[in-house]
Formats: structure tokens, C-alpha cells, sequence
């Protein structure tokens, strides 16, 4: 009790009343707060508005001087250090349509060469042989056509497009050529490769 003071001052008494409560409020708020920058700290999830992302007030370090982590992305890097989707990969149809529908480019060329495979083998006709390659070797060249036309190919796409377009289209044409010249009765004469048969076997 100071001097010039007496015990029925009220303004001594409210501040003796309202001493501990104030004192309690003020620990329980600083508790509070030591509480929060713990939590932080031991790794609980922080909120956007803690974490300092675009658009919020806060900053985007925390208390400590470490920055936050950045956010991965989902897009393909710019240089990759493995192997990536090769260009004209995706699907061939939107993703809600039927996963034959995705895939019809593969679908196409992979049924075309079936059914050239299917003749062959059965052998139902005369020149089925020939006819049943032309048919492979159409597929392929089919498959080059699409692999340059359609922009996305899904499982057709192996490589780049380039070497896509080279390796069916080249196959596909040898396939053909070699059908055409078959013996005997070739339905495609070409004199070099008889000279060169000749040369080869004399």
C-alpha cells in the first residue's frame, strides 16, 4: 500500500481486482502465441494465408529465416534427365471418351496388319500371299501418314515424329516392294533387281 493512499480507494481496488485476471490473460495470450510459433515450427500444416502464397499479405519466409518450399509442378521440364512422352503422345480422343476410342490410331494399324497376317496364313485365295503383305505394309505406311497428320497419337507415338514417320514409312515401303516383286509372276518388274539376282546366284 503506497503513501497517501487508503484501503476504500476504489481506484486501489479495481486495480487489485482486476491484477491477476489481467495477469492471467496476458500469460495465457502469450502462451497462446508461443504455442502458435511452436506449431509452427514442429511441422503442423500452415494455412495459404501463413505459408505467404501469391496473393496473401504475409510473407513468404517463415520466423526462422528458412523460405517455404516451392510447390512441384506437374508440367514436363524444360530439360529432362530421363526419358520423357515422346512429342504427339497423348490421347487420340478426349478423356471421357472409351479407351479404344483414345487409342484408334494404334488400334487402326494394329487391326490393318492383323488382318494382312490373317490372309497369309489362311491362304483363302489365290495371290493371298502377296495381297495379305501389301496389307502389312499399307498398315504401316498408314501409321506414318497418321503419325504426321494427327496431332496426338497416343501409344503409336514411340519416338519423336520424325523417326516415326521414318521408321513406318520405310518399313511399310519395303514391306510393299518386296510383296510386289514376289516370284513367281511379280506384279512389278524391275530389271535392276533381276540383274541383280542373276549376278548374286551365277
Amino acid at each position: 500500500m503506497g503513501a497517501g493512499t487508503s484501503p476504500a480507494d476504489p481506484a486501489s481496488a479495481g486495480r487489485e481486482a482486476d491484477g491477476p485476471d489481467s495477469a492471467a490473460e496476458g500469460g495465457s495470450t502469450a502462451t497462446g502465441n508461443t504455442e502458435a510459433g511452436s506449431g509452427a515450427e514442429a511441422g503442423r500444416p500452415v494455412s495459404g494465408s501463413e505459408a505467404g502464397e501469391p496473393g496473401s499479405g504475409a510473407a513468404s519466409a517463415e520466423p526462422g529465416g528458412e523460405a517455404a518450399a516451392p510447390r512441384r509442378s506437374r508440367r514436363f521440364p524444360l530439360f529432362t534427365r530421363d526419358t520423357a512422352r515422346p512429342e504427339g503422345g497423348g490421347r487420340a480422343a478426349p478423356g471421357d471418351a472409351p479407351a479404344p476410342a483414345r487409342q484408334w490410331p494404334l488400334l487402326t494399324v494394329l487391326c490393318t496388319a492383323g488382318a494382312g497376317l490373317l490372309i497369309v496364313a489362311l491362304d483363302p485365295f489365290a495371290e493371298a500371299f502377296r495381297i495379305g503383305t501389301i496389307l502389312i505394309g499399307a498398315a504401316l505406311i498408314a501409321g506414318a501418314v497418321l503419325r504426321w497428320v494427327v496431332p496426338s497419337v497416343g501409344m503409336l507415338a514411340v519416338r519423336s515424329r520424325f523417326t516415326d514417320l521414318v521408321t513406318y514409312g520405310l518399313m511399310g515401303t519395303l514391306i510393299v516392294l518386296l510383296a510386289l516383286v514376289a516370284q513367281p509372276k511379280p506384279w512389278l518388274d524391275v530389271p535392276i533387281l533381276e540383274d541383280a539376282v542373276r549376278f548374286t546366284i551365277r
